[in-house]
């Protein structure tokens, strides 16, 4: 008798906690007796040249401490359904038809997309033209609506926690102000949990949109008080009031997110012309998304990768595993995808964080 075969892919960035969501829908899939069909590169390795790798248990031992994906990823391409705020591109109708064809060709009767809001949205789209698909939720932005948390944020979270435990002995050392940018695209959910465990004095994040002389007061008032170091946690997607997105100039002719970076060396030379305090910006940029998983996100990786398998089973094509008031669920992918998922300015983290006199630049 011929076994039921499903295919998994990882697209989008690569983040910690990957590889555990893999081991955990090989080993699920197994004991329901199905075969397991791993794309190469995500969704490119559906078409041509298709690449896959069959993978069985023994393949997969090991894998969840690691971090990356042993399947590859890519965050530009043909499968690019977003390229800058809002904007949703699309997929042509021979993409999708080729698609179908590698799937039916293998004998491929469903499809994880382990991925972001980007790669989520390709997958949307595939399902409305009748691709039997399934949605896992990864990225380190923990943007995504419909689950409170995605595998790969809290790594990178705990990764800015340490950066500012070791850019504090240097600030105080040479009495510094030391900006730190971090990931999170439109978002500030790693800024606000990533700088409050890190004891951030400011916290610059896009829901709230600062002013450069509220962060200089709040530094000149320190320096006052005899704090001769500030640490600053800026999100690369934060912004003065009354203007733009720092947005790096992306190379012509290809279709991706609009890249952010910018903002931190920019702050660097606002604050010390304004305060006179010596003033060094660090950009953490992809060291964010490298690394070992933590607990968390791998327990929450296989939590996600076993709850896949389960859709599959239960044949609810179209949704999207969750995690939502400490239980997994699931939910359709346009749920998760219709809203970006922006810091709540009641949430108990920015009381938290005003309560221990932390700055966001707007007081």
């Amino acid at each position: 008798m011929k076994r039921f075969r499903i295919g998994v892919l990882t697209s989008g960035g690569d983040c910690p906690g990957l590889n555990a969501a893999i081991r955990a829908v090989v080993c699920s899939a197994e004991l329901l007796g199905w075969e397991v069909y791993g794309f190469i590169d995500g969704f490119e390795g559906l078409i041509s040249p298709v690449r896959y790798q069959i993978l069985h248990e023994e393949d997969t031992q090991g894998i969840v401490a690691l971090g990356g994906t042993i399947l590859g990823t890519t965050n530009r391409g043909r499968f690019t359904t977003k390229t800058g705020i809002g904007e949703v591109l699309r997929l042509p109708k021979h993409l999708i038809d080729e698609v179908k064809e590698t799937l039916e060709g293998l004998e491929i009767g469903a499809l994880i997309c382990v991925g972001g809001d980007g790669s989520l949205t390709a997958a949307q789209q595939l399902y409305e033209e009748r691709v039997p698909i399934v949605g896992v939720p990864k990225t380190i932005d923990n943007d995504l609506s419909a689950t409170d948390y995605s595998f790969g944020f809290y790594s990178a979270v705990e990764f800015v926690c340490r950066a500012m435990d070791r850019l504090r002995t240097t600030a105080a050392s040479h009495r510094r102000v030391m900006v730190v940018e971090v990931m999170g695209r439109y978002t500030g959910w790693i800024a606000l949990y990533g700088g409050l465990a890190g004891g951030a004095n400011v916290i610059l994040i896009p829901e709230i949109p600062f002013e450069y002389e509220k962060i200089a007061y709040h530094i000149r008032r320190r320096i006052a008080e005899g704090s001769h170091q500030t640490m600053i946690v800026v999100a690369e997607g934060a912004h003065p009031k009354d203007e733009q997105y720092y947005i790096l100039e992306e190379e012509a002719n290809i279709k991706k997110e609009a890249r952010f970076g910018g903002i931190g060396r920019h702050l660097e030379k606002v604050i010390m012309k304004m305060t006179g305090q010596e003033t060094r910006a660090v950009v953490l940029g992809h060291l964010q998304r490298g690394g070992e998983p933590t607990a968390f996100d791998r327990n929450l990786g296989m939590m996600f990768g076993a709850a896949a398998v389960d859709l599959i089973r239960e044949k609810r094509f179209g949704y999207m595993v969750s995690y939502r008031h400490g239980k997994i669920g699931s939910v359709p992918i346009y749920e998760a995808i219709k809203v970006l998922k922006k810091v709540d300015l009641n949430c108990s983290e920015i009381k938290t964080a005003r309560a221990l006199g932390i700055s966001f630049g707007c007081e």
